[in-house]
């Protein structure tokens, strides 16, 4: 069971920039994709960002709505996945979740805790 921690959620003002970190609690070398979610109250999870398991962010996948703001990134070696999120804006307060994709189907098997981003206004 692998144990995913996510951190660097705070408040912000809009236009400002983030970093979420997420740390496995072993080694995510055979996790085939990285993925960060978020989710509104009363809303469906909606996948962010994605990550396959060389780490290449030529190939990652983002939502429309964080194209060209957010940037996921992995370093295998420190087991961890990183979501840079720049112009912020008040619509991206939800709580982040990480969340890993052992066979490549999109299919989430482990998942954080979450952390809480809030953008003011």
């Amino acid at each position: 069971q692998v144990q995913l921690v996510e951190s660097g959620g705070g408040l912000v003002q809009a236009g400002g920039s983030l970093r979420l970190s997420c740390v496995a609690s072993e080694s995510i070398v055979s996790i085939n994709a990285m993925g960060w979610h978020r989710q509104a109250p009363g809303k469906q999870r909606e996948l962010v960002a994605r990550i396959s398991r060389s780490g290449s962010t030529y190939y990652a996948n983002y939502a429309d709505s964080v194209k060209g703001r957010f940037s996921i990134s992995r370093d295998n070696a420190k087991n961890a996945v990183y979501l840079q999120m720049n112009s912020l804006k008040p619509e991206d307060t939800v709580v982040y979740y990480c969340a890993a994709d052992r066979q490549n189907d999109y299919h989430y098997d482990y998942w954080g805790q979450g952390t809480q981003v809030t953008v003011s206004s």
